[in-house]
């Protein structure tokens, strides 16, 4: 009997939870899934403004176009390549910060706030200002390179492919880094410190307390900040849109920045709600991959 009654009120409280949840579901939905359906309905045509104005059902016909598209592959390539080096840097370093910012020491507050700023200014201004840090004939990076003596003229950093995306995935590092060190901060101030105090008795080393304790424990925040990150970095079009344009000769282009070319430039429509709609698998995809990867790492280090 008294079984009967707990599962009638677990039910009655899972009801209750979903009305609750019902409105923010609802904004959800038409946040983001009609836009998503919209594009998908929309790629079934061929509009291009410039050539014809009424929209022409054409079915997969853009999306056998994409897979042709030389731009497009390259575009996609830039933005994994992108996404994959910047957000291991920031966790790496996020994770160094997060450490030093989590000590007892005299300003801690004042150097918490200096350490966030990075990630409140905003994203144009900063990648005018990187732009003009590594231009190649008054940027502050050669100018030091050439007093310390390791390069004798100025490097073109924004006109070489592979350079070029070296300084925005370094833009996009010194920007981030803060919002992991943040996410990671709170983690670690959620860790009693009588562990480490215990786990120091037992003869453990700083580096044995760490992989034993902080890394398992912060694998939540890790995973959050992670698959945030990844949700920011494939998406990025401000930072490159100032920094290179996607030059050179496409070089940094990213998915977002061929997007915003082919409807606002070219004014096609259909084809560029079929690379929405790709993009947006491609970012799904890549989000449950990385989740899957950490979720499993989490494992195993619960298991050592």
């Amino acid at each position: 009997m008294g079984e009967l009654v707990l599962n009638s009120i677990a039910k009655e409280e899972k009801k209750i939870g979903w009305l609750l949840l019902a409105p923010a579901l609802i904004l959800l939905g038409l946040v983001f899934a009609y836009p998503i359906l919209r594009a998908f309905w929309q790629s079934l045509f061929t509009q291009n403004l410039g050539t014809e104005l009424k929209p022409v059902f054409s079915g997969l016909a853009n999306y056998a176009r994409m897979s042709g598209d030389g731009r497009f592959w390259q575009s996609l390539t830039n933005s994994l390549v992108f996404t994959v080096v910047s957000v291991v840097i920031e966790l790496v370093l996020g994770m160094g910060v997060a450490l030093v910012l989590n000590q007892s020491f005299r300003g801690r507050g004042i150097v918490r706030t200096i350490a966030l700023l990075p990630w409140a200014l905003p994203t144009a201004l900063i990648a005018l200002a990187w732009t003009w840090i590594f231009n190649d004939q008054f940027g502050v990076v050669n100018d030091i390179l050439m007093k310390l003596g390791l390069i004798q003229e100025g490097i073109n950093w924004l006109g070489d492919p592979t350079l070029a995306m070296v300084a925005t995935i370094v833009a996009d590092v010194w920007k981030t880094t803060p919002f992991i060190s943040i996410l990671l901060l709170a983690g670690l101030q959620s860790i009693s410190s009588d562990l480490y105090e215990a786990h120091a008795i037992d003869g453990a080393t700083p580096w044995q307390s760490f992989r034993q304790i902080t890394l398992p424990l912060l694998m939540p925040q890790i995973l959050i900040a992670a698959l945030f990150r990844i949700a920011q970095s494939f998406g990025i079009f401000d930072l490159i849109a100032v920094m290179t344009g996607g030059g050179p000769a496409g070089a940094t282009e990213m998915v977002s920045l061929y997007v915003y070319s082919t409807v606002m430039r070219y004014l096609d429509f259909g084809y560029g709600s079929a690379l929405v709609v790709v993009t947006f698998i491609s970012l799904i995809i890549s989000v449950a991959i990385a989740s899957v990867v950490l979720k499993q790492l989490r494992k195993v280090k619960e298991a050592a």
